[in-house]
């Protein structure tokens, strides 16, 4: 049966290819690089997307009804900030190896990129309080402190955030977080 089928395959594999005829007086092809001029309504195969653009703009007022949406600062664009808990995790995970090893710099950096990617997450406002209060931010760490106790008053590092925020009111800090309860 195999030695059938083989012998089927090898006739089909040596069969010339057949070549279609061509027109002598065919057009050349077209040049991809060449477009047609621009009609009012578009050609079947030219997308009409152009001619229906819609206004993504956010409605006037929107920022005043919609405070909490909490739009990219720093992008003109009118994006949100990219949401992905688990880049939140990883970079809150990248942190602690650095804040191990007292590389505070590159450990307030990871930590700020989680909440960039994961606003208000608790252990990331926590742990950069911190390791800010080790490198010398203290008004920074008591903004963090503060900001993890309203997200989480209750949680696994609320005692120590309480503790945190009584050291630094010893040392004469007082800060409190502005209108976006966001700390950064």
């Amino acid at each position: 049966m195999f030695t059938l089928l083989l012998g089927v395959s090898l006739s089909y594999a040596q069969a010339p290819v057949e070549q279609l005829p061509v027109e002598k007086n065919a057009p050349a092809p077209a040049d991809n690089k060449t477009k047609p001029p621009r009609s009012d309504k578009p050609a079947l195969d030219e997308s009409s997307s152009r001619d229906t653009e819609i206004d993504i703009s956010p409605p006037a007022g929107d920022l005043k009804e919609h405070p909490g949406a909490e739009l990219d600062a720093e992008s003109t664009s009118g994006e949100f900030t990219p949401w992905d808990p688990h880049r939140a995790m990883k970079a809150i995970e990248v942190g602690d190896f650095y804040a191990k090893r007292q590389n505070y710099g590159a450990a307030i950096s990871r930590y700020r990129e989680a909440l960039e990617f994961k606003p208000r997450d608790a252990e990331a406002t926590f742990k950069l309080a911190d390791v800010l209060e080790k490198s010398g931010d203290l008004k920074g760490a008591m903004e963090n402190y503060q900001g993890y106790l309203k997200i989480l008053p209750s949680g696994p590092y609320a005692a120590q955030s309480k503790t945190g925020i009584a050291r630094l009111k010893d040392k004469g800090v007082t800060g409190s977080l502005t209108g976006n309860n966001q700390p950064k």
